[in-house]
């Protein structure tokens, strides 16, 4: 079953999000109390390029997953410390469509709107994590494994051990893509 882990936010600018019993999702903005809330872009490397742009990375999601496979290659990473706001478990993230709408308990709907594009900070939070999040596949291309961002559609408040509901657009299907 596809369910919710744990749920993070952080007021603060900072690389990890403490764990939370709930948040609170609002509805064409992200998570309350949490930096990254607001309708244009709330990344620093972003506002910095241009502060007028849509904010597509409103709430970051995490598959536990991924955390099992960094435990695996002896990194200890938990819910929260690569910087999300969900952690998800039973849903393959990173093989969505862009467009998928995810249901959150029993109101909230984000809309997944691209990839996490991993930086340098990963590797000052633990040395060697980046490679682990970001490698290339046989054909060369680059894959990223840090998680997807999405926009909330709906809000709503959200807490570990809420199911995760997954409605995939209409086809042709677009790849996730860095946002």
């Amino acid at each position: 079953m596809a369910q919710v882990v744990a749920v993070s936010s952080n007021p603060d600018h900072t690389f990890g999000k403490p764990t939370r019993p709930a948040i609170a999702l609002l509805a064409g903005l992200g998570v309350e109390g949490d930096a990254h809330l607001g309708t244009t872009v709330q990344h620093l490397s972003r506002i910095r390029r241009d502060p007028s742009a849509p904010n597509l990375r409103q709430v970051h999601l995490i598959h536990a997953e991924l955390h099992d496979e960094l435990a695996a290659a002896g990194y200890a990473v938990g819910p929260g410390q690569l910087g999300e706001n969900v952690t998800t478990r039973g849903v393959d993230l990173l093989g969505l469509p862009t467009g998928t709408r995810l249901g959150l308990g029993n109101q909230a709907v984000i809309e997944v709107t691209g990839l996490r594009n991993p930086c340098y900070q990963i590797d000052d939070f633990q040395p060697g994590v980046l490679k682990e999040v970001v490698g290339r596949d046989a054909a060369g291309a680059i894959v990223r494994k840090a998680g997807v961002m999405a926009i909330v559609l709906v809000g709503g408040e959200v807490r570990p051990g809420d199911a995760i509901a997954v409605e995939t657009p209409p086809e042709p299907h677009r790849p996730l893509v860095p946002v």
